[in-house]
């Protein structure tokens, strides 16, 4: 069975693939995150950018 994702994907510099996911919270915030399981990802929102924590390698979000 082949997985076709959807939205943006990041492979890290260890070579991770990751998927950018939203979930709105009950209070209205948008959280943002990556995820190793590539159902139901997003497109990269506009006005973020994408950077990686040196320790670990996961990928975040930034404001630009």
């Amino acid at each position: 069975m082949e997985v076709f994702a959807l939205g943006y994907e990041k492979i890290n510099t260890k070579g991770q693939k990751y998927f950018l996911h939203k979930r709105v919270g009950t209070n209205g915030n948008t959280l943002y995150f990556f995820s190793k399981n590539p159902d139901e990802g997003i497109d990269l929102p506009s006005g973020f950018e994408v950077i990686e924590n040196e320790r670990t390698g996961l990928p975040m979000l930034k404001k630009k």
